[in-house]
């Protein structure tokens, strides 16, 4: 079934509304990986026709994926990365992580935008950026499309080196994300220092739980441990 390409409609209502003229599409990868950074992507596009098959990165195969972002690095007016760890993850939390990484992705573009379009309904970015959520942003919108598609090529090379160190966890072909060999990977070897110790697959590993790690809010209370809990996949 073939997609409606992304187009500049945001990025025009924006320019008439706000004045902007400068503005960046900005998504991230690895949300919901069990190892290895979130990653955010902020570019810059101006208006110009994007490249042919430019969409959300997951519904390009990685063959095309993967010569997009090539293509895209170069007809992008400007883009840059951020990336939060793993230990800034579990130290933070995932939200302020993600703003973590996309306020180093934006702060590294050679000009500030005026307006970043954020992919999904959560401004997880807020002040003093100027804002505008789109559901389903990666799709609709060329900037964020391209984010999305550098985003994913550059966390996958990543996680496709970490897999050199670390060959049983599958990190090539998972991205750190929940599979069945990385979960015999866990059970038998444990956590690598890529991973995050606050994600709730700990609790289905006895032998491995006393690595968990708590994060505390400023109340004092204990928030609700993310990542997808045991290994029902």
């Amino acid at each position: 079934m073939p997609y409606e390409p992304p187009t500049h409609t945001v990025e025009r209502s924006l320019r008439a509304t706000t004045g902007a003229k400068v503005i960046a599409g900005v998504d991230e990868v690895g949300r919901g990986a069990w190892a290895g950074p979130v990653t955010v992507c902020a570019a810059v596009t101006g208006l110009r026709r994007p490249p042919e098959g430019l969409t959300d990165s997951k519904l390009l195969t990685i063959k095309r994926r993967t010569e997009l972002a090539e293509t895209l690095r170069k007809w992008v007016t400007s883009y840059a990365l951020g990336h939060a760890s793993p230990e800034e993850i579990d130290e933070l939390g995932m939200t302020a992580a993600l703003r973590l990484a996309a306020q180093r992705a934006l702060d590294a573009l050679p000009v500030r935008p005026d307006a970043v379009i954020l992919d999904g309904k959560h401004d997880y970015l807020g002040a003093p950026w100027r804002v505008r959520t789109v559901i389903k942003g990666d799709q609709s919108c060329v900037a964020v499309a391209a984010a999305s598609v550098i985003a994913k090529v550059q966390r996958d090379k990543m996680m496709a080196e970490l897999a050199v160190e670390h060959a049983h966890f599958g990190f090539a072909a998972n991205a750190g994300y929940p599979s069945p060999v990385h979960k015999a990977a866990l059970a038998e070897w444990g956590p690598t220092p890529y991973h995050r110790l606050s994600w709730a697959y700990l609790d289905a590993l006895p032998q491995w739980r006393h690595l968990k790690k708590v994060r505390n809010c400023a109340d004092g209370s204990v928030p609700e441990i993310e990542g997808q809990l045991g290994f029902d996949f």
